[in-house]
């Protein structure tokens, strides 16, 4: 972000010490004092601004240091300069109780500009800015002493209207209204006169010569911030301020001032009327001063829009056109919400305004406020505009994502208009993959917005696909990271590629044949069908990119997001939906990008939210039993699926059973037993060695209790079970087992074999506390959070024990 010199620079105004910055303030508190404003004090300013500014933690600069700096910025000899950065180094100081700027007593208005900012960093009360707020008033509404200029008290008056806008009365709006209407339409269209460089008589000196536009054509209308001169007049600059501040004073005084039954009444063939003809200049000064400032800021505007259309000479120019733009389409839209007659004017010339940037890219930043004018009154007019709400969400995330500024403001128009979406969905939702490169390229700075718009976007039609897009998200960050090297690459060195090899690097694979289907479905523009799976290739293949910091980013940001997911989901999903998230969840629990920390977060969170679904459609164990089965069955998932894993086992042990489904017969149940017996026996019983990857307390418990569980549904079970759990003593006690468990691990793999085996010598009882009617579970008041078995299990192992094990040593 820095050059290395600037970086250089603040290191070193961070690393002074407390004692050595006390000296040097004594050193300029002496300049102060002996009234030398000169360059070594301004220096000396230079270097302390950057001491005190170089920091997020505020410097100390001692309470008899604030009282000079007060009066240097005071003091009517101190140059501009030196005002300027006493008022800067002031604010960094901020607050502090020895400060006691008055306001109050500040005639010169350029020094109350500066004043003012730092009365507002102290945090003084809301009466000090309205207070400041009366005094601008007076002072615009009449002829200002000599010296004096309005261009420092704009500003102000734009921060007085951001932070009390109710401290203006209706007649002094009305009074500032006026003066707006003059600085905006009646600026001078000569260049301004330089400053005279000595003497009374300058021969070579010229008449100032007129405004230009852009393209460094002489202007023939009225001045506005687009207009081009050497040098400019005080009320050219009065313009241009006017402009700046022009929306605020809008949205904060502007509201108004149109009578409600002319407005409402107005039918659409008067407005198509007023679309074509114009109001003339006689007639706009007979409108009250609101809406005359409407009608003058709205001829502002159009002569904006015409100015951009010129063909910029200087690259600066240019960009202040786009700006201009886009505060010109801002506040015809403001102006159009105020007064609805203005919106059949507007639409034409923003209609010609679309078509002529919406094939370049350069002007996409202009196509949101375009946008937003059309989405609030394109239903007031009659208009369809999903063409341009489409051509937006097409095109703009597809090729540029990777700016930050344009993402952020995109996601910010999406968030702003959320509602509407929600209920338009058909452009906004098609468009969730564009939309998702945003957040793949700019997380972890976007995953607020995206929280707010994730559930927009979900629905049950796409919610599997959105599933798939935010687990690939590190990958989409990779392949779009990809594709914009590609794009920069010189064609000199794209070479051309022999089908038959295989990529040796990632660009490449980009441009191979084989590999561009599967990069063109990860980079869709818009939902489509398809198998997640076939993606498996390049997730291996986008390998060495897992350890880029903006993906390792992206991939910190997914857990976040997938939580919200499941929770959205959750409030209207069917079992056909969950039964497919589930499958899904299984199915990408071993397609994951290769990013070990990503991949465990992932497991853990996919795992916690099986238990969710269950419940919500308990019969989903039974219809999804195959592929359950298989995942249960499968060895190497309790190592490296063991989040996914233990709750796929307290699943099957708690909604496998007819109380739930009754599909679920003895066979379905007897076939879930075998798969998890075959699972314990792996684990405890099969060649106890050092050798062998030790396996969670938690693994084994919850196999356990999901085995007694299905037992005391189909009782012919009971007995091998009852046999298994008598034979965990003598796992815990094998020396290759026991060295590799705690204590405490041991004593909870014991105490739960003990309690289960208790359990299951009274049938009837067992069959109540694991699988228990809705009439006693629904309350469960005496359920153990801890363990996640009623309080009745302990109570008759307790009883039953009689004071000594019932497992056997």
């Amino acid at each position: 972000m820095y050059t290395a010199g600037t970086e250089s620079f603040l290191r070193q105004a961070r690393k002074i010490q407390d004692e050595e910055l006390k000296k040097f303030t004594s050193r300029i508190a002496g300049l102060f004092q002996n009234q030398d404003f000169g360059n070594e004090t301004i220096d000396c300013l230079q270097r302390l601004f950057l001491i005190v500014s170089a920091s997020k933690y505020g410097r100390r600069l001692g309470g008899k240091f604030v009282e000079p700096l007060q009066a240097a910025l005071q003091s009517p000899k101190s140059s501009k300069q030196v005002q300027v950065l006493c008022a800067a180094i002031l604010r960094e100081m901020l607050p502090c109780n020895d400060l006691s700027v008055s306001w109050d007593e500040i005639q010169d208005n350029e020094l109350l500009s500066l004043t003012f900012p730092i009365l507002l960093a102290q945090g003084n009360a809301k009466g000090d800015v309205e207070a400041v707020g009366q005094r601008l008033v007076r002072a615009l509404e009449g002829r200002l002493p000599e010296g004096q200029s309005a261009r420092h008290l704009l500003p102000l008056l734009s921060k007085v209207i951001n932070l009390a806008p109710a401290s203006l009365n209706e007649d002094q709006i009305n009074l500032l209204s006026k003066r707006m209407v003059d600085w905006l339409r009646y600026a001078s269209v000569q260049q301004g006169t330089p400053q005279s460089s000595g003497g009374f008589f300058n021969p070579r000196a010229r008449q100032p010569g007129p405004v230009t536009e852009v393209d460094g054509t002489v202007a023939t209308d009225f001045f506005t911030v687009l207009s081009i001169g050497q040098h400019y007049t005080e009320d050219q600059w009065l313009n241009m301020q006017a402009f700046s501040m022009l929306r605020k004073w809008l949205l904060g005084c502007g509201s108004g001032g149109t009578s409600g039954s002319n407005s409402d009444d107005r039918s659409e063939v008067e407005g198509s009327i007023m679309s074509m003809v114009s109001v003339t200049s006689s007639s706009s000064r007979l409108l009250p001063p609101k809406e005359r400032l409407r009608e003058k800021a709205f001829e502002y505007c159009q002569r904006l829009l015409e100015q951009s259309n010129r063909r910029a000479l200087k690259k600066a120019d240019g960009e202040l056109q786009k700006a201009c733009l886009i505060e010109a389409v801002t506040i015809m839209d403001i102006i159009c919400k105020q007064d609805s007659s203005y919106v059949y004017r507007s639409l034409s010339c923003l209609k010609i305004l679309h078509g002529r940037v919406s094939g370049d890219l350069s002007y996409a930043r202009v196509l949101l406020p375009i946008a937003q004018f059309f989405l609030n009154h394109s239903e007031t007019a009659a208009v369809d505009s999903e063409a341009v709400y489409r051509h937006l969400f097409t095109k703009v995330p597809a090729q540029l994502f990777h700016r930050p500024m344009l993402a952020y403001e995109f996601a910010q128009f999406c968030r702003h208009n959320v509602s509407f979406f929600a209920e338009n969905r058909c452009v906004f939702r098609q468009s969730t993959p564009n939309l998702f490169k945003f957040l793949a390229w700019n997380s972890p700075a976007l995953i607020a917005e995206f929280m707010d718009l994730l559930p927009a976007l979900l629905g049950a039609d796409n919610a599997v696909e959105i599933f798939h897009l935010l687990l690939d998200l590190p990958c989409l960050t990779a392949a779009l990271d990809i594709q914009l090297r590609c794009a920069q690459m010189p064609m000199s060195e794209r070479t051309a590629l022999d089908p038959g090899l295989k990529p040796s690097t990632c660009l490449e694979a980009f441009r191979h044949p084989q590999y561009r289907g599967l990069f063109q479905y990860l980079l869709r523009a818009e939902s489509a069908p398809g198998d997640a799976g076939r993606l498996t290739p390049l997730r291996q293949l986008l390998g060495p990119m897992a350890s880029s910091p903006r993906v390792v980013l992206c991939a910190e940001s997914v857990p976040v997001l997938l939580r919200l997911f499941f929770g959205v989901v959750a409030e209207f999903a069917d079992g056909v939906l969950a039964n497919k998230l589930v499958l899904a969840l299984l199915e990408r629990s071993c397609q994951l990008y290769e990013i070990p920390a990503f991949q465990a977060e992932m497991h853990q969170v996919m795992g916690a939210q099986l238990p969710i679904l269950c419940k919500l459609h308990p019969s989903l164990v039974v219809e999804l039993a195959k592929p359950l089965l298989e995942f249960s069955g499968t060895v190497t998932n309790i190592q490296s699926k063991e989040g996914i894993f233990t709750h796929v086992v307290w699943a099957i042990g708690e909604y496998a059973s007819v109380q739930h489904d009754r599909r679920c017969t003895a066979e379905q149940i007897s076939k879930f037993f075998e798969a998890l017996e075959a699972m314990l026996f792996e684990i405890t019983q099969l060649r106890p060695s050092a050798s062998l990857p030790r396996h969670a307390p938690r693994v084994i418990t919850v196999l356990m209790t999901a085995l007694t569980k299905l037992a005391s549904r189909s009782q012919d079970l009971i007995p091998r079970v009852s046999l298994f759990l008598s034979k965990m003593r003598l796992f815990i006690q094998s020396p290759a087992i026991s060295a590799g468990y705690s204590a405490e691990d041991a004593e909870a793999i014991l105490s739960r074999a003990t309690e289960l085996t208790n359990l299951l010598k009274m049938p009837s009882v067992a069959q109540f506390v694991l699988t228990p009617s809705d009439e006693v579970s629904s309350p469960r008041f005496h359920r153990d959070a801890h363990v996640s078995l009623p309080l009745a299990m302990k109570t008759t192992s307790r009883l039953l024990e009689g004071g000594t094990g019932s497992v056997p040593a």
